[in-house]
């Protein structure tokens, strides 16, 4: 692998003239083969490894330079017609992995055994772990990371984070619930254990704040196990007061409490939120 991200590396670095690098039948081989690592789950664009996150650029630079060699193409599903430069990922069956009618994954995204796809959309570089549900209308931005025994509840957007390639995608930790309608983007992360209330909005601008200290704990970073909704803080301006969006932890849960979906429930209900 270390020869491949050589090799991508060098098309990056010459890619406004990769014929100085490998010939294009060579270039394209290439990239390929780095497509399909991510394909298979062999590889992935980005990490946690302790509390930073790790991103894999080189992926990311093939995943950029793929755009460039692959030639728009026309292909059919039953009576629907596309017309992209990336085909659709295939072989669900021999993958473990449930597919709704009118779901989507590109090549070059990687769908663990046991996830589950409704009708939804999975974007090229994006992982996700086994046994996650994607539920209807929900969309897997490119490069996110979705961790395992995951739901993405009804018209979840995940943000998809390419450009530029050394910026960290949105990662979503195992055992996490986001409520319908949630917005979680541009990098934002999720902890192990979370659960964000209906329409949270969640990116790196929007402060996450402790409802019981005042305290906020961070921009755009859920700790692991907390309950957390959308909320807003009022702020001065010369035009007057506003309240501007934030995200309000009202509970910090242990594994157990997680897992009591009953238990779970009535946290909500008390704060008048729903997943």
């Amino acid at each position: 692998m270390d020869d491949l991200e050589q090799k991508i590396t060098a098309l990056w670095e010459s890619r406004d003239d990769l014929a100085s690098v490998l010939p294009e039948t060579e270039a394209r081989a290439a990239v390929h083969q780095a497509i399909e690592l991510l394909d298979t789950g062999d590889a992935r664009v980005a990490e946690v490894v302790g509390d930073d996150v790790v991103v894999h650029e080189w992926l990311k630079y093939a995943v950029l330079l793929l755009f460039r060699l692959a030639h728009m193409d026309v292909s059919e599903v039953g009576p629907f017609e596309y017309y992209d430069k990336i085909p659709l990922k295939h072989h669900y069956e021999r993958s473990k992995v449930r597919v709704v009618p009118g779901a989507s994954a590109r090549w070059g995204s990687f769908l663990a055994p046991g996830v589950i796809l409704m009708p939804s959309y999975v974007n090229i570089g994006a992982r996700v772990g086994a046994d996650t549900m994607v539920d209807t209308w929900a969309t897997v931005g490119s490069c996110a990371q979705i961790g395992e025994r995951v739901h993405l509840s009804g018209g979840v957007g995940i943000g998809g984070v390419l450009e530029p390639p050394q910026a960290a995608p949105v990662i979503v930790g195992n055992d996490v619930t986001i409520g319908s309608r949630c917005m979680v983007t541009q990098g934002a992360r999720v902890g192990d254990g979370s659960v964000l209330g209906e329409g949270v909005i969640l990116n790196p601008g929007i402060p996450v704040i402790d409802a019981e200290t005042g305290e906020e704990v961070s921009r755009g970073v859920v700790p692991p196990w907390s309950i957390v909704v959308q909320a807003g803080r009022a702020r001065s301006f010369p035009g007057g007061d506003f309240t501007l969006p934030c995200a309000l932890i009202i509970r910090r849960l242990s594994e157990g409490e997680r897992h009591d979906k009953a238990k779970l429930n009535d946290i909500l209900r008390d704060h008048g939120v729903a997943t």
